[in-house]
């Protein structure tokens, strides 16, 4: 039987032993409450920081990444900034980021797009009908050219018929920029007269030399014929103004191995690197033209040689340098949009530059109505008869060969034994080459409308309004080349 002193003491044993645990249990409690506490602190900083530096990368954002992103949709060469925080890129949330931006600038380009396609539609509208103004006041001057006769009125007409055709220009232009056609209907023309017809379009037409070295006959196919002439007018206008007054602008017409090339050479300041590159691709036409990166005022010129060289299958290139220090423009017309007219059914404008091709004799002795020289033309589309010789023997014929300034016409070896005996002297006089500058002599712009009285009574039978037809055409760069 146990004693009483012994349960007391087995009792206060255990209370010691649960008291003991107890207390060990609530200190390790605390200081895992502590510890938690601590952790919970710690957390709460890290979250904190990490929702300030969210807080700061979208700021960054909004205030720098935006807008550069969307300033980059029109200009390429502007870089965007990076996050602030350079280790956010590639997590999650840099991924995010990034897609924000591409979003934006997707949504950029595409609103830009159709806001600026909605302008170039109000600029056609507004065009078109500009176009057709400048055509009625066109036909209102050439019909008063034909009506007086004084040489006064004469020059004073051509003035006013070269302004309104530089007004009809800077039209067609902006047209063509803005999508629309070239407005014109012509048939196969000289590419020479393509050429000059580019140049009378011009102030300051006087200081462009024409050097004309192809072949008799060379033509162009008639799609081709107003945006060669458009292309010809920017490249001067371009060289026109960046060259001194005082200095003149060549231009060469060459037969290359794939077609033809017209080259323009200015003696003016040149451009920059970055300005040719980018003078480069507007020409070239690869990228879409938008009216906002033209400039302001729009510049227009090399954007409509952009349209016109993917439109019509053309090439030009503004990236070399001419002899006189400033700016080399080739156009390159390929074969394929070449074509053959007779020079003497079809003479090209009196006011056109002569070629300086020679013709090449014939191999075999001449037949004996003397038209070797013309047979040897290579690839001419057809010789003439016995019938044309008539037409040239008999005078009836002689005036066109004088006027129209072919040199194959003029060298001609020994005449037949009937046409010798009539001098050429005894053939009627042409008609006066009309001089190259319009004060130079206004007489001579009174001969000039009586000469060309025939191609503008056709001119007049033509179609009005936009479309024009070759022949009013043909006789309106006869008028502007000679105005020059």
């Amino acid at each position: 039987m146990i004693e009483l002193p012994d349960l007391v003491a087995g009792g206060l044993a255990a209370g010691t032993l649960s008291a003991l645990a107890l207390g060990g249990g609530l200190l390790r409690l605390r200081r895992q409450q502590t510890r938690q506490r601590a952790e919970t602190t710690a957390l709460r900083t890290q979250l904190d920081g990490s929702l300030r530096a969210f807080t700061a990368e979208v700021e960054h954002l909004a205030a720098r990444r935006v807008p550069a992103a969307a300033q980059q949709v029109a200009h390429p060469h502007l870089a965007v900034p990076g996050p602030l925080q350079p280790l956010t890129v590639g997590t999650p949330l840099g991924i995010a980021l990034e897609n924000v931006l591409l979003a934006l600038q997707s949504e950029v380009a595409s609103q830009r797009t159709r806001v600026d396609a909605a302008a170039q539609a109000g600029m056609r509208g507004a065009t078109r009908e500009i176009q057709a103004a400048l055509y009625r006041l066109q036909d209102a001057l050439r019909r008063l050219q034909q009506r007086y006769d004084d040489p006064e009125l004469a020059q004073t007409l051509f003035q006013l018929d070269h302004e309104n055709e530089q007004s009809l220009r800077r039209a067609q232009v902006a047209a063509v920029v803005c999508g629309a056609w070239v407005g014109l209907a012509r048939e196969e023309s000289h590419l020479v007269d393509a050429v000059t017809g580019g140049q009378a379009r011009l102030a300051g037409y006087q200081r462009v030399k024409v050097h004309n070295h192809l072949e008799p006959g060379t033509a162009l196919v008639s799609h081709a014929v107003e945006p060669v002439a458009i292309i010809v007018a920017e490249l001067l206008d371009n060289a026109l103004r960046h060259s001194a007054p005082d200095t003149d602008v060549v231009v060469s017409l060459e037969h290359v191995h794939h077609g033809v090339c017209v080259t323009v050479d200015d003696a003016g300041l040149g451009m920059t690197r970055d300005e040719r590159d980018r003078a480069q691709r507007l020409v070239a036409g690869d990228a879409p033209i938008l009216l906002t990166d033209l400039g302001d005022p729009p510049r227009m010129g090399l954007a409509a040689i952009g349209r016109l060289t993917r439109q019509f299958d053309l090439g030009v290139d503004v990236s070399s340098t001419s002899p006189y220090g400033g700016v080399r423009a080739v156009l390159r017309v390929d074969s394929h949009l070449l074509s053959r007219l007779d020079p003497t059914d079809r003479p090209p404008a009196p006011s056109a530059p002569r070629t300086t091709r020679k013709s090449v004799p014939a191999a075999a002795p001449a037949p004996s109505h003397a038209y070797g020289t013309e047979e040897a033309v290579p690839d001419a589309p057809g010789h003439h008869t016995a019938m044309d010789v008539d037409k040239d023997e008999d005078g009836d014929r002689d005036g066109d060969r004088d006027r129209d300034g072919l040199p194959q016409r003029r060298r001609r070896r020994t005449r037949p034994a009937a046409a010798a005996a009539v001098p050429e002297t005894s053939a009627p006089p042409a008609p006066s080459r009309p001089a190259r500058r319009p004060e130079e002599a206004a007489a001579a712009l009174g001969a000039l409308q009586s000469g060309t009285a025939a191609a503008r009574s056709g001119a007049e039978a033509a179609p009005a309004g936009s479309a024009r037809t070759a022949a009013h055409d043909t006789d309106h760069t006869d008028e502007g080349g000679a105005a020059r």
